[in-house]
């Protein structure tokens, strides 16, 4: 076993190319796991450390079930029902030229009563001066990290802005807790008085929610059962931490998504693994053959097999996780944006590093090689020492694999099929499923790729043989001929330029659809909204008189209001409309079921509504059923006349009339409104015209058709950047992948080069046999990935993602998308072989055959 061992370290430091290699496909591939995992646990470490600190020692929030609490039950709480400890809260988002880019937190709260909630809000060693919070009107406290970057101190100003109105409030204090994570927390974070926060968010009369801290045990269950008894219908109070959980749970499918893509460079790299194991396996079958003969067993050659693999992915998984953190502090701005733009605002100061992630990375990254070592391994410890003298028995037992390992591709591909046709429960774990199923449809068509490039290569050879005479009969022989090498580095191409076909035939028919969608939406021709911090919806309250001015314009035809609102139940968060619509404004609907002049008369006449496809998807809602939406009077029941199709959110629209909204809700405010414009007038002349009428305070944003077109569709070009980074990370792998092959077949034909030098094979023809071979393995691969790719963009479109966010997506498939797929998988072979076969055309005769 020593012997073993010392010949295993002696093989090892004689290649080191060949290591090297080994471990840069183990490290690149744990390095897209590990950036990914830690870009998401930083958005969520931040979005819950935030909220946590700001929640503080609350053990349940009283909140409206629509908008906000009326503060006069705060007196009730207290004095008429003794529940002590509460604390009032008010909050919003604003935004500040002193930090551009960012949403700054706006925490309204009685200084007096924070004590028990939030001690850092209660002086002591944050130095805040509640007197001066209370008796300076406006008055704002920073948190320390805030104060140095926009360089304010107490007595400077801060200028910000809240549904488009400008305040400058004084600086009175800077908060600096000791406790690290509440620094983190308050960034940020701007704490106000509770009244003067309800004038700057316009909340005046309501809170956010009441804070609560009710005791353990039985007394806290009976005071929270006298407490649910007492408050109004439209009144409920929650544990602290189910609104965290409700909002964390939103991005959960975007969360599994970019995780599952970020494991395919795993897949990749296992694939380059199986082929340097095999290499060295391969390299090695004399010596192991003597080994056996002499005694060495088969469980020690299989030990020390896996053994090699162990040491070669624990290197690469040290090396992943240092460039993987690096590379996260990249991706986490992008997933952030992301998150910002689609779902909630979050603000990450820094790159979370849990050790729960390195630790996963780690094991991910020694399993996976381990696992690609597994089969060469065993190879090695089952060859007999006769037959392990033979070194064509490797190659013919290759080619006696191709069938069955196609055969378990099919197995594989059925077994995948299989899943992803099972009906589905939950949302999540239908999504575990998917993705499961997408795997095994991944690995089992990655099996039928040497099947695939038997049969290409052999239909090619009479027309390699006519365009390069016996160099190309000899490439296309020297593909088939070494399976053991060729057949994983082009497998591993395939897969890496199949998923990139996939998602980009992905991403081209989600842009498709949704350019179709907006040309069909946008009706109006201009659209008016205030400045938000989340570019996905608009958000907020137009003064009325920004309204009446801009709908008194005398050049309209028309116009549509639009009021937002969030609202939840038991599935998750969604957002309700009200519409007041311009009879245009109905055709920009188009409607998966329901619609039409029958629909739209039960919308306006008799209290229906319409709701959008991700919401019926996710609540099983079909036309003719009723909702339950939470209401100021409580739970109201409307019936469904239509399912429409939406791509502005994931999370769902219940849309309703105007005078039905007024029916259930104390709300006369307008969110935004759509104007239209005779026919043959100008909208950018009309924008100007509008902008010029209005002479209040409140600044806004009227854009034309094409512009909030060109906005929505930016967004979502942002949305899919952290996708294009996995792909070329993903193809990065590959690359290596197909590099250790080569690399692995120029020394292992080295003697077979010699021969050829020797009978008057020159170096350019040297050179060009292996550009060729390389070519064809890149051209067999880009031609077996465009099937491939088409499989898996089918999978993402109609089961993944429908099963993700509820959209229905047309598929589309470009041809430039296929041709360019092809090139990909051709030009990053040929790119890969350039330095083999610069290597093998230097082959010396006499050092290839030294060794006959």
């Amino acid at each position: 076993m020593k012997l073993l061992r010392r010949a295993s370290v002696r093989y090892l430091l004689k290649h080191p190319g060949q290591l090297a290699l080994s471990v840069v496909g183990v490290a690149l591939g744990v390095a897209v796991v590990v950036a990914m995992e830690l870009a998401i646990q930083s958005s969520r470490e931040a979005f819950r450390v935030s909220t946590e600190t700001v929640a503080g020692r609350a053990t349940h929030a009283v909140t409206a079930s629509v908008g906000g609490v009326n503060d006069d039950l705060l007196v009730r709480l207290r004095v008429d029902w003794g529940v002590r400890p509460a604390a009032p809260v008010v909050e919003g988002v604003a935004s500040s030229p002193a930090y551009p880019g960012r949403a700054l937190r706006v925490l309204g709260v009685d200084p007096f009563s924070e004590g028990p909630f939030r001690p850092y809000l209660a002086g002591g060693e944050t130095g805040v001066d509640v007197s001066t919070l209370l008796t300076v009107p406006g008055g704002v406290v920073l948190s320390a990290g805030n104060a140095r970057e926009a360089g304010l101190t107490p007595g400077d100003t801060l200028q910000i802005q809240v549904d488009g109105r400008v305040w400058r409030l004084p600086v009175v204090g800077v908060l600096d807790p000791a406790d690290r994570l509440a620094r983190v927390g308050l960034r940020d974070l701007l704490v106000l008085d509770v009244a003067s926060a309800q004038e700057v968010l316009g909340q005046v009369g309501t809170l956010t929610r009441i804070d609560l801290r009710l005791p353990e045990g039985g007394e806290g269950d009976r005071a929270l059962a006298r407490l649910r008894e007492r408050l109004p219908e439209d009144v409920r109070v929650e544990a602290t931490g189910t609104r965290t959980a409700a909002l964390a749970g939103m991005i959960r499918a975007f969360d599994l998504n970019l995780t599952a893509l970020s494991l395919l460079a795993l897949v990749f790299g296992m694939f380059l693994i199986y082929n340097a194991m095999t290499f060295s396996v391969v390299q090695r079958r004399e010596l192991l053959g003597g080994m056996r003969a002499l005694g060495v067993t088969r469980r020690e050659v299989l030990a020390g097999i896996l053994r090699e693999a162990v040491w070669i992915g624990a290197a690469g998984s040290a090396a992943g996780l240092v460039v993987g953190a690096a590379l996260g502090r990249g991706l986490v701005s992008m997933v952030t944006r992301t998150i910002n733009d689609l779902y909630f605002v979050v603000s990450v100061e820094g790159l979370a590093l849990p050790p729960g992630v390195l630790v996963k990375g780690g094991l991910l990254g020694v399993g996976a090689t381990v696992l690609a070592a597994f089969p060469p391994a065993l190879e090695a410890a089952g060859v007999s020492p006769r037959v392990a003298q033979l070194r064509s028995a490797v190659e013919a037992g290759a080619r006696r694999a191709v069938p069955r390992a196609a055969a378990a591709g099919a197995v594989l591909f059925a077994a995948g099929a299989g899943l992803l046709a099972l009906p589905v429960g939950r949302p999540g774990a239908a999504l575990t499923v998917s993705f499961a199923a997408l795997f095994l449809v991944i690995l089992g068509m990655a099996l039928m790729v040497p099947l695939g490039t038997v049969a290409l290569v052999t239909a090619a050879r009479p027309a390699l043989a006519r365009g390069g005479g016996i160099l190309g009969t000899m490439a296309a022989r020297g593909v088939v001929t070494a399976l053991s090498r060729t057949a994983p580095a082009v497998a591993s191409l395939v897969v890496a330029v199949s998923v990139t076909v996939g998602l980009g035939i992905m991403i081209q028919s989600f842009r498709g659809t949704l350019v179709r969608w907006l040309d069909g939406t946008l009706q109006a021709d201009v659209y008016v909204s205030l400045p938000s911090v989340q570019a996905s919806r608009a958000a907020g309250t137009l003064d009325p008189r920004v309204v009446d001015a801009l709908t008194g314009y005398p050049g309209l035809a028309g116009w549509s209001s639009y009021r937002g609102v969030e609202l939840a139940d038991d599935v998750g968060p969604f957002r309700l409309v009200a519409l007041e619509l311009d009879p245009r404004g109905e055709g920009s609907f188009d409607f998966r079921e329901g619609g039409g002049d029958a629909a739209f008369r039960a919308f306006r006449q008799q209290g229906a509504v319409i709701v959008s496809e991700p919401f019926a998807y996710r609540r099983g809602v079909h036309v003719g059923d009723t909702v339950t939406v939470p209401t100021d009077l409580g739970p109201g029941r409307f019936p469904v006349a239509g399912v429409f199709y939406d791509y502005a959110t994931d999370q769902g629209v219940v849309m309703m009339a105007r005078a039905t909204y007024a029916r259930g809700f104390r709300d006369e405010g307008v969110t935004s409104l759509g104007l239209f414009l005779p026919p043959g007038a100008d909208a950018g002349e009309a924008v100007t015209a509008l902008t010029a009428r209005l002479t209040g305070d409140q600044a806004v944003v009227i854009r034309t058709n094409a512009a909030l077109r060109q906005g929505s569709l930016e967004v979502f070009d942002r949305t899919f950047q952290v996708t294009a980074v996995l792909r070329l990370l993903a193809f990065v792998v590959a690359f290596v992948g197909v590099l250790s092959a080569l690399m692995a077949l120029e020394l292992e034909r080295g003697r077979e080069l010699g021969v050829l030098r020797a009978n008057g094979l020159t170096p350019g023809q040297v050179w060009r046999l292996v550009t060729t071979q390389t070519g064809v393995m890149g051209a067999v691969a880009g031609v077996l990935a465009v099937p491939v790719g088409l499989v898996l963009a089918w999978v993402m479109i109609y089961v993944v993602n429908k099963r993700s966010f509820g959209w229905t997506l047309e598929m589309e498939v470009g041809a430039g998308v296929l041709v360019q797929a092809v090139l990909l998988a051709l030009v990053g072979a040929v790119l890969a072989g350039l330095y083999p076969a610069w290597r093998m055309s230097r082959t010396s005769p006499a050092a290839a055959l030294r060794g006959e």
